[in-house]
């Protein structure tokens, strides 16, 4: 990247954040979002309530403006019991170890092992930092400042929740469609691809790679289709979310499309590769692949028909008598998995 491109790269992507509803809009709104829940938080402690140092306020509501609204409603729950059982400790701790050296050491020591209980999730090294801050600035003695402590973190990760949920609650049917195109074209062209090489391609050897460059989507995928179902739990934009079928279907090629390449890719690196089966039969077989790469680039159900026309001449020409008993253990190594595709992939 040169000097000018360095320079220009923050207004492309706040121009994109502007223009295209992708990942940059996302976290744009996220981070607006995140500001004015500090700032609510900041105002409401000061002016409304009129605690004293209430800087756990905005800080709690920064980290609840989460990825999803459930997240955001489970960090509230999880923050609050972390501080909960922080100030409790220190306050334990003030009213019964004199020194404040030991106090502070007992009370990290204690707070993160408790801290790291499950149940606080990523809120639990609070237990060990709110019990640090009290000892450490005086206040684990006075009962006051203890119970202001604990309002204000309730009241600042109360105020990052409700606005994550209310305004323009995330969702991630950006991430779901992005997920799906990626995994529908390169699916389309390890289809291709290993189409050429029935036909009497030159090597197997890039099929491999493509191929794991296939499962690593596939993997992208059910990580996208997890982002959007916990994206849709108690938000009130959900029921306008991208549905996930498109997605999760392509995601159940995944096996079928393995073997077929393992079938392939083994008649190509045979001593006589693709002697079995015969040119004809290949063809067919090049000619359904690549009707299959048409179906899951375009979702053309005319294209779909045509697989399973072809799928029929190929049972047709494995019950054909043949001499060659390799004939048909090749055509069927292809013909299994290729009718498990055409079987599980849809059109639209």
């Amino acid at each position: 990247m040169g000097a000018r491109d360095r320079w220009t790269a923050p207004f492309a992507w706040t121009a994109r954040a502007f223009r295209v509803p992708g990942e940059e809009r996302r976290s744009l709104i996220q981070t607006a979002k995140a500001a004015a829940a500090a700032v609510i938080a900041w105002i409401v402690a000061t002016a409304v309530l009129r605690l004293p140092q209430p800087f756990l306020a905005p800080y709690a509501a920064v980290f609840l403006v989460q990825a999803t609204v459930y997240r955001s409603l489970r960090g509230w729950a999880q923050q609050v019991g972390a501080v909960s059982v922080g100030v409790l400790l220190a306050a334990g701790a003030g009213q019964l170890i004199p020194s404040v050296t030991v106090s502070l050491g007992l009370v990290v020591f204690v707070g993160l092992l408790v801290g790291s209980w499950r149940g606080f999730g990523d809120s639990g090294v609070w237990v060990g930092i709110t019990g640090m801050l009290l000892i450490s600035y005086g206040n684990a003695t006075e009962p006051i400042l203890l119970a202001d402590r604990l309002l204000e973190t309730a009241l600042g990760a109360a105020i990052g929740a409700v606005l994550n949920a209310v305004v323009l609650p995330p969702l991630h049917g950006q991430r779901l469609r992005e997920a799906t195109s990626r995994l529908a074209a390169a699916i389309a062209e390890v289809l291709d691809e290993t189409a050429e090489l029935v036909r009497g391609g030159d090597s197997a050897d890039a099929l491999d790679g493509r191929l794991q460059d296939v499962r690593s989507l596939a993997a992208e995928a059910e990580d996208a289709i997890g982002w959007t179902r916990e994206g849709r739990y108690l938000n009130l934009r959900g029921r306008r979310e991208t549905p996930e079928e498109p997605l999760a279907n392509l995601i159940s090629l995944w096996q079928p499309l393995a073997q077929l390449i393992d079938g392939v890719s083994e008649a190509a690196r045979s001593e006589r590769p693709f002697r079995h089966p015969g040119e004809h039969a290949r063809g067919v077989v090049g000619d359904l692949l690549e009707a299959l790469a048409e179906v899951a680039r375009s979702g053309d159900p005319d294209k779909l028909e045509r697989c399973r026309r072809l799928l029929d001449e190929i049972d047709h020409l494995l019950l054909m008598p043949t001499d060659e008993v390799a004939t048909s253990i090749g055509l069927g190594a292809m013909a299994l998995p290729a009718r498990r595709l055409v079987e599980r992939i849809r059109a639209d």
